[in-house]
C-alpha cells in the first residue's frame, strides 16, 4: 500500500516538510510505502468553473502548473495527507487552488481513499485551517484519519517543528492510525454513495 504526501508549502525544506516527514517514517515502520509531492513556488492557476473537465474528466484543462501531475499520482496510491503552512489563518491558497481543481476534475481516482489534513502553524489560526483542508476530503467520501490531537505542528522559522515534541508525536499517531486503517480495509476505498443515484439540489425556488 501507498500514501501520498502533498506539501502544500512553498518553502521544500521547511517545517511542513518535517512534520510529513515524520509521519512517512512512521508508516514505514509499518510496512506501507509513501511519497512526497511538493507543489513548489511556480504560479498555480485557480478553477475558473469552465467544466471542461466534466466533458473530458481526469484531468484539469490548465495543463500549465503541477496540479495534474500530482492529480495523476491519485490513482496510484491508497491514502493521502496533505500539509499546509497557515497563512492569515488559512491553508495555502496555491495549494487549495491544486486540491479544489485536482478533486474537480479527477475525483474519481482519489473518492473513498483515507486521507488526513496536517497545519502547521507560527502561533494562530491552525485549527481553521486544518478544518478548511478536510472539507473537500468530507465532500468525496473520504474516510478522515484522526490522532491524539488536531494535526498540528508548531514552528515559525524553517526547522523549528523539530522542537514540537507534542506536535511530532501527533504526527506518529496520525500514521499509526492511517496504517490501521489501510491494513484493516485491505486498502480499500469507502463505498460512497454505491449505486443510489446522487441527488443534488439548491434552496433557490
Amino acid at each position: 500500500m501507498k500514501v501520498l504526501l502533498i506539501n502544500g508549502s512553498p518553502r521544500p525544506k521547511g517545517n511542513t516538510s518535517i512534520a510529513l516527514a515524520e509521519v512517512a517514517r512512521q508508516l514505514e515502520k509499518h510496512g506501507i510505502d509513501s511519497e512526497t509531492v511538493w507543489i513548489g513556488k511556480k504560479p498555480i492557476r485557480g478553477c475558473i468553473a469552465c467544466n471542461t473537465c466534466k466533458q473530458n474528466p481526469g484531468a484539469c484543462v490548465f495543463d500549465d502548473d503541477v496540479c495534474n501531475s500530482i492529480s495523476a499520482k491519485f490513482a496510484e496510491c491508497d491514502a493521502l495527507v496533505v500539509g499546509s503552512p497557515v497563512y492569515w489563518g488559512q491553508p495555502n491558497g496555491a495549494l487549495l487552488s491544486i486540491i479544489q481543481r485536482a478533486f474537480y476534475s479527477n475525483g474519481a481516482s482519489i473518492a473513498g481513499k483515507p486521507a488526513a489534513s496536517i497545519a502547521v502553524c507560527r502561533r494562530g489560526g491552525a485549527t481553521a485551517s486544518f478544518e478548511t483542508l478536510n472539507m473537500p476530503f468530507q465532500m468525496m467520501n473520504m474516510p478522515l484519519v484522526s490522532s491524539q490531537y488536531w494535526n498540528i505542528v508548531y514552528g515559525r522559522e524553517p526547522g523549528q517543528a523539530v522542537l514540537d515534541k507534542e506536535g511530532l508525536q501527533t504526527m506518529r499517531t496520525l500514521a499509526n492510525n492511517m496504517a490501521w486503517l489501510l491494513k484493516s480495509t485491505d486498502g480499500k476505498p469507502a463505498p460512497g454513495r454505491g449505486d443510489e443515484p446522487w441527488e443534488p439540489m439548491h434552496f433557490v425556488r
